[in-house]
This record gives structure tokens, sequence and C-alpha cells, in this order.
């Protein structure tokens, strides 16, 4: 058992999240008929919530676990903007967002009915090279006042200077967790380890048959980048982890799936707060593992507590 759970009165490492922040908006309401223009539900909305979601659920959840947090992002100048800035300010996550004039900030907006999503409407726009270069400078003056680095890659485009950034924090002795996006890693070359899930893994290693052509194949493309390790999250069958010395594997824990959305910030938030704390990468992974299946059982993106870890212990 680490010393995150049994000192939960010991101060956590600051951790400082970049990536595509975006805004959850949830649509709640009963279904009781089919519309007469098309074979679709209609949805009588009763109650709606917003949600961080993204790197901004990822600073959420580390900020959950109570380690100082920072998030680094690119948001337009509009509503949903200043709805992710109350937001972040009511989890105490310290917010530097950078605001672009006509950029559409990142909205997914659910519909639910009868406690099941019937359908998802995206809302998002790339930023401007301007507004990334005043970013990736904001990221090097607060890189000195963090201990580890979560880079959230969700493909919207923050993310463009992601190989200099882990350059900046790798120069300055910080661990870099990449959560990972597309069919080209290059650009994560050098960070201590990358996330992704089996899909992901799959469009850039080619699909493998069997645990040895996998273990082969992920052991490869660690190292090819220069990774410390490379951690697969295999959804029902758990996570493994993949080092130079070992590969270590985590049964998914036994409860009830109710929405796996976010479940992939969990991760690698858990995961940054345990290895910046001084837990080793088998620790780190099964209080990652452990949160990820706490996460599972809410709706929507959500959040563990340290308490929870503890008390799933």
């Amino acid at each position: 058992m680490s010393s995150l759970l049994l000192d939960p009165g010991r101060p956590l490492p600051r951790i400082l999240v970049v990536g595509d922040a975006m805004l959850d908006r949830y649509w709640f309401g009963e279904v009781e008929r089919i519309s007469p223009e098309a074979p679709v539900p209609v949805v009588k909305v009763a109650r709606q919530e917003e949600r961080l979601g993204g790197a901004a659920n990822v600073a959420r959840n580390t900020a959950a676990l109570d380690a100082p947090t920072t998030l680094v992002s690119v948001v337009g100048d509009d509503e949903p903007a200043r709805v992710l800035e109350r937001l972040l300010r009511a989890d105490q996550i310290d917010a530097g967002l950078h605001a672009e004039a006509g950029l559409a900030t990142t909205v997914k907006l659910r519909v639910i009915g009868r406690q099941q999503q019937l359908l998802r409407i995206d809302f998002e726009a790339p930023p401007s090279a301007q507004v990334l270069d005043a970013k990736l400078g904001d990221f090097e003056r607060r890189l000195a006042d963090c201990d580890a680095v979560v880079l959230s890659d969700y493909g919207k485009g923050g993310l463009a200077h992601i190989a200099r950034m882990i350059g900046m924090a790798r120069s300055g002795g910080k661990p870099v967790l990449v959560d990972p996006k597309g069919d080209d890693y290059e650009n994560y070359r050098g960070a201590t380890i990358i996330t992704p899930n089996r899909a992901e893994l799959r469009e850039v290693i080619g699909r493998w048959s069997g645990e040895p052509d996998l273990e082969r194949r992920a052991q490869a493309l660690r190292a090819h980048l220069g990774l410390e390790a490379l951690l697969l999250t295999r959804s029902e069958e758990g996570m493994t982890l993949y080092t130079a010395d070992a590969v270590l594997h985590q049964a998914a824990q036994a409860r009830e799936v109710f929405d796996v959305s976010g479940a992939g910030d969990t991760v690698i938030a858990t995961l940054a707060v345990a290895r910046a704390a001084g837990c080793d990468w088998a620790e780190s992974i099964r209080l990652a593992n452990r949160a990820a299946g706490i996460v599972v059982g809410k709706l929507g993106t959500a959040v563990v507590s340290r308490a929870e870890l503890a008390a799933a212990a």
C-alpha cells in the first residue's frame, strides 16, 4: 500500500496539465414517445449539468486527489469558456486559459434518456498558431513550479507544440505522462510514459495475434520512442504496463460498469499523482486501475477522491 493511501494528510506533488480542455454538457430527460417527424426518441429535458471535460477533466481528477493542479489550455472568447473558468475555479484548479476571439470552445453535448446516452453533439474548431505560441510560453513559465506534467491530447489542435513541451519538461527533470491520439506517435518521443487504449494502440502497431505478439510490438514501440514505460488500458481486461525490465498486468476491478467516458482521464491523473508522489510503477498502476474501477461506476465524466481510493483498498 502506498504513502498516497497510508498518509492522507501528506501534501501531494504539484501537477501541470496541458492539452485540449472542453466542456461536457448533459441534458437529462424522459423518453415517452417516438417523434412523428423521424424514427427517433423525443427527450423532454428535465435538467442540465455542466462538467469539465478533456484535459480539464484530467486536471479535475488530479485535484480530486488533493494534488495542487494547474491547467494550461486554449479556449474561445465565449460563454462555454466562461463556464469552464467557473468550474475550474470551483475545483481550486489554477487555470491558464488562453482565449482566442472567434474560436469555438470545444463542447460535447450529451443527451441522456432513461439513463442511456442517446446522442452526442460536438462543437469545436482548431486554434490559431498565435494563441498556441502564447500557450507554449505560458507552459515554459509554469514548468519550474510543478513536479509532473500530463499532456492530454484529444486531437483538437491544442498540443501542436507537444514535442517541444516534452523536451522542455524532460530537460527540467520533470516526468511527462501523455494520453495519446491518432496514428503517429513520433511527437511523443522522449516522454516518460504514454497511456493508449486498445483501439489507439492498434492504430499504431497493427493488430496483434495473442499476448506474445502484443508484447513484442508494444516493447518495440516503447523502445523506438525512448519511453520509460507504456501503459495499455484494456477496458474489461484491465491494464498492462510495459517497461524495459518487466511486463506488469492488473486485472480489471470487479464492479458494475455504468459509464466509461472519462475513465482514461482518471487513469492518467492517478498515475501522475502516484508517480510524482514517489510510488513505483507497480503501485502506481494498482492505484490507477483501482481508480478506473471506481469511476466507471459513475455517470459521465467523474472523479475519484483520495478517500474513495483508500476505501477501495
